[in-house]
């Protein structure tokens, strides 16, 4: 093994030792495309019948490295006041993995005069499954009690709320996960190296401006927090082309919006550049790419993130309903 994968292995361990005090919740580049996996008042947003998949391959390269899949499907109902969808995940990171299921529900409200101006709320029930194999860990003590023997999991219950305000030209969302299941943990005997999935925050907003005819421009942010580790900023730009091509980018980093105690000062902020293309295919397929580049020490050690993603409508035939709003 070369000194750079092995120091690379090493970072990895790190993380790893981190996560399994808490659990942090998988990473897409993509949810720009489908806000779903972040907020779940975005379900039936679309005012159709969508499917999506995600697949994420991160830090390339690197033995154990996180390995993530991501499938949903939501629908608009009763006149698009209401939407429902269902989401699924497993993520692996070494040892340790995590799935999730939800079913998710939102009713609308139109504010003022606008029919596009709506209010969204959002509820997501479902159950997260977390685990650890002891096949492959190696105890530095043989027989240390805190190294699991075979395979180690619970399942507990969980929900998340959201609520989205969205027109043609601007969204902007809030929303919550693992609300449930970190409390229910809290009151059960595991071993401590099972992952905690504990609450993250979710803040985004962005809007949609047309520079010229065939050519718009969305310019949006995200903010995730989970109130212990760093919090993280993303800030994307993205260009569609002859409403066919999404091209644009990400800057990935750290921010410290409040103090965190438990945090060292000198932790790197920047944390990652994505380039990003979706297209459509045809009038119901859309495929896409992310290629992360990590602006950590962790470049030095592996080949960078690659993220799929796959979409199809079903419910519209021929016309996509969403063609001019801001957020899909």
């Amino acid at each position: 093994m070369s000194v750079i994968k092995g120091l690379g292995i090493i970072l990895l361990c790190l993380f790893i030792n981190f996560k399994a005090k808490a659990q942090q919740d998988a990473q897409f580049s993509q949810y720009v495309f489908n806000g779903l996996y972040i907020n779940p008042a975005y379900a039936g947003y679309k005012e159709d019948t969508y499917l999506s998949a995600f697949y994420r391959s991160q830090w390339t390269g690197l033995q154990g490295a996180p390995q993530t899949f991501s499938f949903s499907g939501d629908a608009a109902l009763m006149d698009n006041k209401v939407g429902v969808g269902l989401l699924l995940s497993q993520d692996k990171i070494g040892a340790q993995s995590s799935l999730a299921a939800y079913g998710n529900y939102s009713y609308k409200l139109q504010i003022g005069n606008d029919e596009a101006s709506k209010l969204s709320f959002g509820l997501g029930v479902g159950f997260i499954q977390s685990g650890i194999d002891g096949s492959k860990l190696n105890a530095v003590t043989p027989g240390d009690e805190a190294v699991p023997v075979g395979n180690q999991s619970f399942i507990l219950p969980d929900a998340r709320l959201g609520v989205l305000y969205s027109n043609n030209d601007l969204f902007a969302g809030f929303s919550v996960d693992n609300l449930v299941a970190h409390m229910i943990k809290g009151t059960r005997a595991t071993t401590i190296s099972v992952p905690v999935p504990m609450p993250h925050y979710y803040l985004t907003a962005g809007a949609m401006f047309t520079l010229e005819e065939g050519v718009k421009f969305k310019p949006s942010f995200l903010i995730k927090d989970d109130l212990a580790g760093p919090t993280s900023l993303d800030l994307n730009a993205f260009f569609l082309l002859g409403e066919k091509i999404w091209i644009g980018a990400t800057y990935r980093s750290a921010v410290p919006l409040y103090n965190k105690s438990n945090l060292q000062n000198s932790l790197q902020k920047p944390n990652a550049m994505i380039g990003m293309i979706e297209f459509f295919a045809t009038e119901k397929l859309r495929i896409g790419y992310a290629f992360d580049y990590s602006l950590t020490p962790l470049s030095n050690y592996s080949y960078g993130s690659h993220e799929l993603s796959i979409g199809i409508y079903l419910g519209r035939g021929n016309q996509r309903s969403n063609t001019n709003r801001c957020y899909f």
